[in-house]
């Protein structure tokens, strides 16, 4: 356990950085939760990051603004088409246009900034090897990577001071595994947001990459679904 230590935890409003939170906060970490407004296609899951982190608390709470529209190149800050009804297969096949460019090496950056601040040493990430849709900044190698950066790149890690660590606790676990995990820890997935593309009144598509994984996992997990879908 890690009783009063600092650690910041990136909040997406997410099944998977909701479940992290509460990971982070169950080992007996102080939370500092960060969110970004990157200019994403909508603002449904910054409401979802509120409406967590407030419900399952936490030291201090910023909502980094950033504007990742300024560059494009993604289905998420840019006016591009977002896939629907792909099957798993297609979903690993290659890297899709939902993928942010360097979304979250630029994440982890900012974090890393936020802990020399506070002087913590650890960051938690909600990033999946498995169900990662094909995502690069989504495997272990590139968190063993940022590490050996957060050594070199920080003033505190120059000097010995710090010895950062990025804990993805969930970078092996199936979907159904991570829900049954929240569901342990106490997570309230209602409050929840994982579609890329909401309906018109803010109902989840159903039918993006993120809406079909979500909804694999809760039907692998045995475990009732508590969003409303448009189909």
């Amino acid at each position: 356990m890690a009783a009063g230590k600092r650690a910041v935890v990136l909040v997406s409003g997410g099944v998977d950085s909701t479940t992290t939170l509460a990971i982070a906060r169950k080992q007996g970490f102080e939370v500092y939760a960060l969110t970004f407004d990157y200019g994403q296609r909508h603002r449904l899951e910054l409401e979802a990051a509120e409406r967590v982190v407030k419900q399952m608390g936490a030291a201090r709470h910023v909502v980094a603004r950033i504007d990742l529209r300024a560059f494009g190149g993604s289905a998420l800050t840019a006016e591009i088409e977002v896939p629907k009804g792909r099957d798993p297969a297609q979903m690993s096949a290659e890297i899709p246009i939902t993928y942010v460019p360097a979304r979250n090496t630029i994440f982890l950056s900012f974090a890393l900034g936020w802990c020399e601040v506070l002087k913590a040493e650890d960051i938690f990430i909600g990033i999946n090897a498995i169900d990662y849709s094909g995502y690069p900044d989504c495997r272990p190698q590139f968190l063993e990577q940022f590490e050996q950066l957060a050594r070199l790149a920080t003033r505190e890690g120059v000097e010995e001071r710090a010895h950062y660590r990025i804990h993805a606790p969930l970078l092996h676990m199936t979907k159904a595994e991570i829900i049954r995990a929240g569901i342990e820890a106490g997570v309230d997935y209602s409050l929840t947001h994982s579609c890329y593309d909401p309906a018109p009144g803010g109902l989840s598509c159903g039918e993006c990459d993120s809406c079909l994984l979500r909804r694999q996992g809760f039907k692998e997990a045995g475990i009732p679904d508590p969003i409303r879908y448009a189909k």
